[in-house]
């Protein structure tokens, strides 16, 4: 991404509320940045009243529009906590928007989303930028994890859900769903996956990009530091032809293509001693 299109912007909030489940949804005025954000983008977030805490937190861009942008987060630690007490009015330092965005769909392709968590929210503007709709499967824990489902359906995407605890649609994993398509639904499609959620998730996607020789991208969920590339904090393994490099999840990514990550070396949920934002 070329340095020139990353900004540093003073934000005002705009509105904040609260949406179900410990979720929030945070807007804010963004006129240098919002005009430039791509699909699977993220901000970097100074969040005020921390104190002694200077580091940046990254958010994945929910909504961009005109001169505006919105993140959707939930309240999992101290720093979003803090930020959840934010009112209209109050101003956020950001810096953004910054990452490898999502590719356009190939020509002729079939677009299928697949979102865990956090994921449904940076899928949005995949949804609405893509040029064709497709399948959207969502997958949570239960019905409090499951986001966003009337605005993919305003859009024209079919959604299909599953929760683990069989709270709302399918009973078992997002996986589930995929696997039934791909079983029972493909003939007419050529369809190329767009994911974004646990690394556990990403990892069953990218297995089922090579067992059905699928194109597949995914967004790595990475600790960050300074969001820019300099500080090595997020690096992770992908391939290098038959060798390995490491890779800036912040600067090369979010956004991979799913068979270029080393995946044996990554693992599938948040080791316990990292902290939680």
């Amino acid at each position: 991404m070329p340095d020139d299109a990353m900004k540093l912007e003073a934000a005002p909030v705009i509105e904040h509320t609260a949406i179900r489940g410990g979720y929030k949804l945070l807007w804010l005025r963004a006129p240098s940045i919002a005009p430039r954000v791509k699909p699977g983008q993220f901000l970097h977030v100074l969040i005020p009243h921390l104190g002694e805490s200077v580091l940046r937190r990254p958010f994945s861009v929910f909504r961009a529009e005109e001169d505006k942008c919105a993140i959707l987060y939930k309240d999992v630690g101290r720093g979003t906590r803090t930020l959840s007490t934010l009112r209209a009015g109050e101003t956020v330092s950001l810096i953004g928007p910054l990452g490898n965005a999502y590719p356009d769909l190939s020509p002729g392709n079939y677009p299928l989303l697949v979102a865990g968590g956090y994921g449904m929210a940076a899928l949005y503007l995949v949804a609405r930028r893509m040029p064709r709709q497709g399948i959207a499967f969502f997958g949570g824990r239960s019905v409090k994890d499951i986001l966003c489902i009337p605005e993919f359906q305003e859009l024209g995407w079919e959604v299909r859900v599953s929760t683990e605890d069989g709270s709302l649609g399918h009973p078992g994993r997002v996986t589930d769903l995929i696997d039934h398509w791909l079983h029972h639904e493909r003939q007419q499609h050529t369809p190329e996956l767009f994911a974004c959620g646990p690394n556990g998730m990403l990892q069953a996607v990218a297995q089922r990009s090579r067992d059905h020789s699928l194109q597949a991208w995914i967004s790595m969920d990475s600790n960050m530091g300074c969001g820019v590339g300099a500080c090595l904090t997020c690096v992770i393994k992908v391939k290098d032809g038959n060798d390995w490099t490491w890779s800036r999840s912040c600067r090369e990514g979010p956004v991979y293509d799913a068979n270029h990550i080393l995946w044996e070396a990554h693992p599938t949920s948040q080791p316990p001693n990292l902290p939680t934002i």
